[in-house]
């Protein structure tokens, strides 16, 4: 089953932006993510909570390999940048319907 990661992230500083994007869109692809969505262009059509700066919809072949991307050593010092340097939310999604029979 397909699995997809969901980032929002709101950028404080943006120094660490050149060099996570350089690796960590090599990483995606080694992990067998494929990028879907990496925009600014965001339109909110309900709710209250503000737009963050960028959105990101990452397709993973599953589960297994969505976490041994993230959890993986290589990530780890990009993933400790974003965090420093941005007010983010990851979240990972089953590519599943539950009223699907």
């Amino acid at each position: 089953m397909s699995y997809y990661a969901v980032a929002k992230v709101t950028v404080k500083d943006d120094a660490w932006i050149p060099a996570y994007i350089e690796t960590v869109t090599a990483l995606v692809h080694q992990h067998g993510g494929k990028y879907l969505a990496r925009t600014s262009n965001i339109e909110q059509l309900e709710g209250e909570a503000e737009s963050p700066d960028v959105f990101v919809i990452i397709e993973w072949p599953s589960k297994e390999a969505a976490e041994a991307f993230y959890h993986s050593e290589e990530y780890k010092p990009q993933l400790e940048n974003r965090i420093a340097g941005s007010q983010s939310e990851f979240t990972l999604v089953a590519g599943e319907d539950l009223m699907a029979s």
